[in-house]
C-alpha cells in the first residue's frame, strides 16, 4: 500500500478562514452582478452589439497578423495547437501555454469583456474540479496530504489539487484561443473556411442560421416582455404568473416559427437553392505559411519541454 510522504494537520483557524472565503466569494460575485445589472438598466437605449462582425476590423483600425492570416490555416493551426495544449502534463508548460494564449488575445485586440464572459462561462465547471478532485483523487507515492479538522475521513491530496490546477490551466488556454481563432474574422468568412476544411455544408448553414435566429428570438422575447410590463404584469410566485409565463412561451414559439417561415420565403425569393453563395476567395501567402510554421514550432517546443519535465520528475 502506498504511503504519503508527508501528512500536515491544518489549524482550525485556517479551516474557518478557508470556509469563510469559500462562502464570501460567491456572495461577492452575486452582489457585483446585481450592481452591474442595475447599472446596465440605465443604458437600455444603447444598441446591442453585432457579434457577426469581428472585433478589430478595418473600421476600428485594429489590425494584426491574426487578422491577415488565412482563415483556413488559422483555424487548422490553432485547432491543432489546442490539442497540443490538452496533451500537456507539466505545470510549467501549462503556464507557458496560458501565457501564449493571453498574448494571442492581446495581439488580436479582442475586447476583454468578451474574454471575461467566456472564462466566467466555464468557471463554475472548473471550480468543481478544484473542490472535488483534491478529496477524491487516489493516493500516490510520496505525496503531501492535508488533514482538516472534522474532515479526517476526507484527506486533502495535493496531487489531486495539482491535477485540478492543470485541467483549469489547459481549459483556460483553449478557451482563450477561441477568440483569436474565430474573433479575428467575420462569421461568414470563418464558416466558409470551415467548409473548405471539410465541414459539411448543411452544418455550416445550420450554424449560420442559428446564430442569426438566436438574436431574432431574443429581440422578439424582449419586445413581448416589454409589452407585458406596460400592461401591468408583475411576476410573482403564484399560479397566475405560471399561467402567464406559459402563454408567453407559447406565443414566443408561435411568433418565432412564423418569423422563420417569412425569412425562408424571403430567401427563396432571392434565389436560395440550398447553397449560400461565396464571395470571398482566400489565397495562401508566404506570410501565412511563416505564421503557421511559427505556431507549429511553438507547439512542438511545448511538447518537447513537457516531455523533458516529465522525465526529470520521473
Amino acid at each position: 500500500m502506498m504511503q504519503p510522504d508527508k501528512i500536515i494537520l491544518v489549524s482550525p483557524w485556517v479551516t474557518c478562514a478557508l470556509i469563510g472565503l469559500f462562502i464570501a466569494w460567491p456572495l461577492y460575485l452575486l452582489c457585483k452582478k446585481k450592481w452591474r445589472s442595475s447599472a446596465s438598466n440605465n443604458n437600455r437605449n444603447t444598441a446591442p452589439p453585432d457579434w457577426s462582425i469581428a472585433p478589430g476590423t478595418a473600421a476600428e483600425k485594429k489590425q494584426s497578423f491574426l487578422h491577415a492570416w488565412d482563415p483556413r490555416l488559422k483555424i487548422a493551426t490553432l485547432f491543432t495547437f489546442c490539442f497540443v495544449v490538452a496533451s500537456l502534463d507539466a505545470l510549467g508548460t501549462c503556464l507557458a501555454a496560458l501565457l501564449i494564449s493571453i498574448s494571442a488575445v492581446l495581439y488580436s485586440h479582442t475586447p476583454w469583456i468578451r474574454v471575461r464572459k467566456r472564462l466566467v462561462a466555464i468557471s463554475g465547471f472548473l471550480a468543481m474540479f478544484l473542490v472535488i478532485m483534491p478529496f477524491t483523487s487516489p493516493m500516490v507515492e510520496d505525496e503531501t496530504i492535508l488533514l482538516f479538522p472534522f474532515l479526517s475521513a476526507l484527506p486533502f491530496h495535493m496531487y489531486g489539487l495539482l491535477t485540478a490546477v492543470l485541467i483549469c490551466l489547459k481549459a483556460c488556454s483553449v478557451a482563450l484561443l477561441m477568440e483569436p481563432m474565430f474573433g479575428t474574422s467575420s462569421l461568414t468568412v470563418s464558416l466558409q473556411a470551415l467548409q473548405q476544411l471539410g465541414v459539411p455544408a448543411p452544418i455550416i448553414q445550420m450554424i449560420l442560421l442559428t446564430h442569426r435566429f438566436i438574436y431574432l428570438f431574443q429581440q422578439e422575447a424582449n419586445r413581448m416582455h416589454r409589452s407585458m410590463k406596460l400592461r401591468g404584469f408583475s411576476p410573482k410566485t403564484d399560479i397566475a404568473t405560471m399561467r402567464i409565463t406559459g402563454n408567453f412561451l407559447g406565443m414566443l414559439f408561435i411568433r418565432s416559427y412564423e418569423r422563420t417561415e417569412h425569412v425562408y420565403e424571403a430567401m427563396l425569393s432571392r434565389g436560395y437553392n440550398g447553397v449560400f453563395p461565396v464571395y470571398t476567395q482566400h489565397r495562401i501567402s508566404v506570410k501565412d505559411i511563416v505564421t503557421t510554421g511559427g505556431w507549429l514550432i511553438t507547439g512542438l517546443a511545448l511538447l518537447l519541454f513537457d516531455a523533458s519535465a516529465q522525465a526529470l520528475w520521473v
